[in-house]
């Protein structure tokens, strides 16, 4: 299966959601809605705001390689 690396994103708060870049080599802890302003976190259990928001999962969960170099789970915060 070939990794994507574009995923959407949708604010719980709001519903606004937004396609976004998902880095390569690195988690990403916060991001701000463009819409509410509100700041997403991870929800427990994942590691990046891609695994808990996104349609996508973060490439490092796709590859089973885990996340910030976690457990082969890949799902730490």
């Amino acid at each position: 299966m070939e990794t994507e690396f574009k995923s959407t994103i949708t604010c719980p708060h709001c519903g606004h959601r937004k396609e976004e870049e998902m880095p390569t080599d690195a988690c990403q802890y916060f991001y701000e809605c463009e819409s509410c302003k509100a700041i997403l976190k991870p929800l427990q259990g994942d590691c990046c705001v891609y695994c808990s928001y996104g349609n996508v999962k973060c490439p490092p969960i796709q590859q089973q390689k885990g996340c910030c170099g976690g457990q082969s789970t890949g799902h730490q915060v």
